[in-house]
């Protein structure tokens, strides 16, 4: 009976959440109850980059093993995205085990980006710095963006909704949304510099 309760409070928790009680208490509980909640997008990251259905399966078992240990190594801020960045890095790793120079990245960035987010190099956005500084310029960088940009921005690493989620609610195009983040970012790393 308790166990069963454990694991329907668990379900409710937030992914923040989870990402702390997992750093702190080392219970794979935390940790298998957020990838769940990805495992599908990993697993079409995967497949692809890797092609094959029984690579991306191979992929994500490994990629859950290490998260697992490198995961408290990291500030995470928005694990989606940052869960995608480490997927996609694994893919190019084995990628270039087997292929050694003959990488091509296919044409599926933007499809993928769809649901997460698509940059590997870290924005001030992105990063661990949560410093109390850092965060007072960001806020006022952010204040200053143009109204579509602020929304986006503020619904996208906010409120972690996904390119689809913040286009249905915006009623616009997701090339858009997709438009209108990454330019507010530039706007804001532009801005960032400035302060420093």
């Amino acid at each position: 009976m308790r166990l069963t309760f454990f694991y329907r409070n668990i379900q409710k928790l937030s992914d923040e959440e989870l990402l702390i009680l997992f750093q702190k208490k080392q219970e794979t509980d935390y940790l298998g109850e957020l990838y769940k909640r990805y495992m599908h997008l990993v697993h079409g990251v995967c497949l692809k980059y890797l092609k094959t259905p029984d690579m991306a399966e191979d992929a994500v078992i490994s990629i859950y093993e290490k998260l697992q240990t490198e995961i408290s190594n990291h500030n995470i801020k928005n694990f989606k995205s940052w869960l995608y960045v480490v997927t996609k890095n694994y893919c190019l790793m084995q990628l270039r085990k087997t292929k050694p120079g003959q990488i091509i990245l296919s044409d599926s960035e933007a499809e993928l980006s769809a649901f997460m987010e698509n940059e590997t190099e870290l924005h001030p956005i992105d990063s661990d710095d949560n410093s109390e500084e850092t965060e007072k310029a960001l806020a006022a960088c952010i204040k200053r963006l143009k109204a579509e940009q602020k929304k986006c921005i503020r619904l996208f690493y906010f409120e972690q909704k996904s390119y689809r989620e913040i286009a249905e609610e915006l009623k616009t195009e997701i090339k858009k949304i997709k438009s209108l983040i990454q330019n507010g970012k530039r706007n804001l790393k532009i801005c960032l510099e400035a302060k420093k």
